[in-house]
């Protein structure tokens, strides 16, 4: 299936003209060397053998932040497909548009070596003519950032059709667009983060440009990975777009399995947050028998006007 990635060229997309200019994406991560022979199929494998090479030149970062290097570099070189779409912020407010169209490459002299060739569309997306959620979704920390979710409202933007206006009911959604449908549960979250009970406590993982949202492990990707505010604990947080059924605890138990053994230092504890519009008398026995996960609910009401 064909993937839709927002990827960041350089910090503020300083490096954005450029690579529109020569038909490049690229990143650096200082990874000082050519990966042609170092990309696996399965990007475990490969944070693997990098996270030690990236912590050498970083030993003020922690494994999150390394396993988040690592994973970013690999989805550039490797994880993205020729013929997938690439959507990069132009560094004035407006989106670049392209299509992957060769396999990774190495160029030592140059910026952003590790790189892809791309085809880029001549046309360039005008902010104002992007949904809000969507540009909360290409706005999020990290250099990549997929967007397939998305990839409706994308084709449609190409094809310069018009997007429908979400209007709220609910006061206490600070920006109600971003709610949109419920499979926008995710970015939504995220951006009302501080006014919900976990941001109480926690606060989702970020440092520098690495961003706990849409974490990969070996078992999937976490949601999101959030830290407490004193440092001393990983949250792990699944969300659940309709009913959660009793399958979700042992989801998130692996999720949270990972974080303990490759990711927690040795003073973290992990916890999880299963978040879904209801649940059920299976979950809730499932949930009775264990101590570190929590199950919330969510309710938001909103209006659909075209």
């Amino acid at each position: 299936m064909k993937k839709y990635i927002r990827i960041m060229l350089g910090a503020k997309s300083v490096y954005a003209e450029q690579c529109y200019k020569e038909g490049f994406i690229g990143a650096d991560f200082d990874i000082k060397q050519d990966l042609t022979n170092e990309l696996p199929d399965n990007w475990r494998d490969f944070n693997k053998k990098f996270i030690p090479v990236w912590q050498d030149s970083h030993p003020d970062k922690k494994k999150v932040a390394a396993g988040l290097a690592c994973g970013m570099l690999w989805t550039i070189c490797k994880g993205i497909n020729i013929g997938d779409v690439i959507i990069s912020p132009d560094g004035n407010g407006n989106y670049y548009i392209g299509e992957i169209s060769g396999n990774y490459y190495y160029n030592s002299v140059g910026i952003l070596p590790h790189r892809r060739g791309i085809t880029w569309a001549k046309n360039i997306i005008l902010k104002s003519d992007v949904s809000p959620e969507l540009q909360r979704s290409m706005g999020s920390i990290g250099t990549t950032s997929e967007v397939t979710k998305y990839a409706e409202e994308i084709e449609r933007l190409i094809g310069g059709k018009p997007i429908p206006t979400i209007i709220s009911t609910d006061e206490t959604v600070e920006d109600p667009s971003v709610f949109a449908l419920e499979k926008h549960l995710e970015d939504f979250l995220v951006k009302n983060w501080k006014q919900t009970v976990l941001g109480k406590d926690y606060n989702i993982y970020e440092e520098g440009e690495f961003f706990g949202q849409q974490y990969q492990t070996d078992t999937g990707a976490i949601d999101i990975l959030a830290i407490s505010k004193d440092k001393k604990t990983l949250l792990v947080v699944e969300l659940k777009k309709g009913r959660a059924s009793d399958n979700v605890v042992g989801q998130i138990q692996r999720y949270m399995g990972y974080v303990k053994e490759e990711l927690a230092e040795s003073y973290q504890t992990v916890r999880g947050v299963i978040i879904a519009l209801e649940d059920d008398i299976r979950i809730k026995r499932a949930l009775s028998v264990t101590t570190n996960i929590d199950f919330y609910k969510y309710q938001v009401s909103f209006k659909l006007y075209q």
